[in-house]
């Protein structure tokens, strides 16, 4: 048996047909359809690491996995391998080897997503599933007015939805926020050490509440020092949400 070496994979994916990133019993997901190339390509099972969570219908341009296989192969070869196996809606982009320590998720610094709209009337039909069909105007002056409010480290307790998971610590470190346009396509990016269960979409769907109802900063401050869900806006939907860069040390990807 070969040596493992361990490989650091970035998928760009469509999750429109998939129940997120975590293997779940009765849905299908890109942990498990992944899983399973690599299992046809190296026969064996190995432990695959990725680098978030993500909601059923998410989509990424940039997702990080890593794993540990002790395949004879090349890098090139590899992501060629593994893309001649997967279906057309997730692709290995690029295959890097790593130290043996770095983990996908562990040793990410930052995170950055985009989330999309396609502000027009008319929905453009090849963004259907890909973006929020939202039609009303929109002041992107006064948007990133109340997106400056919440950059900084911060309680994000008002902009997370409740679940199983860990609430001891609800504070992250959000270190750019800006919301732009081009032609009919909004993207409203957001960079952070960490993100909370449905966050970007709760502070996407707040601040389009806020272009409508005109608040002002004031309003913004007043919702994050709450810490109170109810007073944030909707959670808009999965679709528009794309898992756009991660950051490591010493990686550009």
């Amino acid at each position: 048996m070969q040596q493992c070496q361990n490989f650091l994979f970035v998928l760009k994916f469509l999750g429109t047909n998939y129940h997120g990133w975590q293997i779940q019993k009765n849905a299908l997901t890109v942990q498990e359809v992944f899983q399973n190339a690599i299992f046809k390509l190296i026969k064996h099972k190995t432990d695959i690491k990725g680098c978030s969570r993500t909601d059923s219908g998410v989509h990424a341009n940039c997702y990080c996995v890593n794993a540990k296989i002790d395949i004879k192969i090349n890098e090139t070869n590899l992501l060629l391998a593994l893309n001649n196996i997967l279906p057309y809606d997730i692709r290995v982009i690029k295959c890097i080897k790593v130290d043996e320590n770095f983990h996908a998720r562990y040793s990410c610094l930052y995170k950055e997503y985009v989330y999309k709209i396609y502000n027009n009337k008319i929905m453009d039909p090849f963004m259907f599933g890909r973006s929020l069909h939202f039609w009303y105007d929109l002041d992107l002056d006064l948007m990133n007015d109340l997106a400056s409010c919440l950059i900084g480290y911060h309680d994000f307790s008002a902009f997370c939805s409740l679940d199983n998971r860990n609430r001891s610590n609800m504070s992250r470190n959000v270190t750019d926020f800006n919301i732009t346009k081009i032609d009919n396509i909004v993207e409203f990016k957001v960079k952070s050490d960490g993100f909370l269960y449905n966050m970007v979409r709760i502070m996407v769907g707040t601040i389009l509440e806020g272009n409508y109802k005109k608040m002002n900063k004031k309003s913004i401050k007043y919702i994050l020092d709450s810490k109170d869900r109810s007073l944030a806006g909707k959670t808009v939907p999965a679709q528009g949400l794309y898992l756009n860069k991660v950051f490591y040390e010493g990686l550009i990807l």
